[in-house]
């Protein structure tokens, strides 16, 4: 292993390299690069203490879930900034900072299924918890997030 990583511009020193994860950096034709984030060991601790309560589905059993409930929605929780750069084909954009005073408006009924993404599935598991807390009883929170539907290919659109 290398004595520190490259991190987008930055360069992190191996004693912060445990904690860093993947994430799509901005560009002009789109989300193309994959470059690192790092996660303060607070924001781990919360999405830990949530997990448990949380539904956490594969890409596999989002896209079966869609295809066999055509009420179900794939919710984009992301920043807005995220979701100009691109997003899932047919998501509703939700973003985590505003959830919890716009989903009884988005979603009145509170046994819509919702399956929740973020870029790589630690904001979507805050928020499931959540909306869940909220009274949302089919909630789920797509493991691996945006990079995972990006690498596997999944349909995308920008605006």
């Amino acid at each position: 292993m290398c004595p520190s990583a490259r991190v987008g511009r930055a360069v992190l020193p191996p004693s912060r390299l445990g904690r860093a994860r993947n994430f799509l950096l901005p560009s002009r034709g789109g989300p193309a690069y994959l470059g690192r984030m790092e996660h303060s060991a607070g924001f781990l601790k919360m999405v830990n203490e949530v997990r448990p309560r949380v539904a956490e589905i594969s890409l596999a059993a989002a896209r079966e879930r869609l295809s066999k409930n055509p009420k179900a929605v794939l919710v984009d929780v992301r920043e807005d900034t995220e979701w100009r750069n691109g997003h899932a084909a047919g998501a509703v954009h939700l973003g985590k900072g505003v959830l919890e005073r716009d989903i009884e408006q988005t979603f009145p009924d509170a046994g819509t299924e919702l399956i929740l993404y973020c870029g790589g599935g630690y904001r979507s598991a805050l928020a499931a918890d959540m909306a869940r807390r909220m009274g949302y009883s089919r909630v789920f929170s797509l493991a691996g997030g945006f990079r995972a539907m990006v690498a596997a290919n999944w349909p995308m659109e920008k605006g």
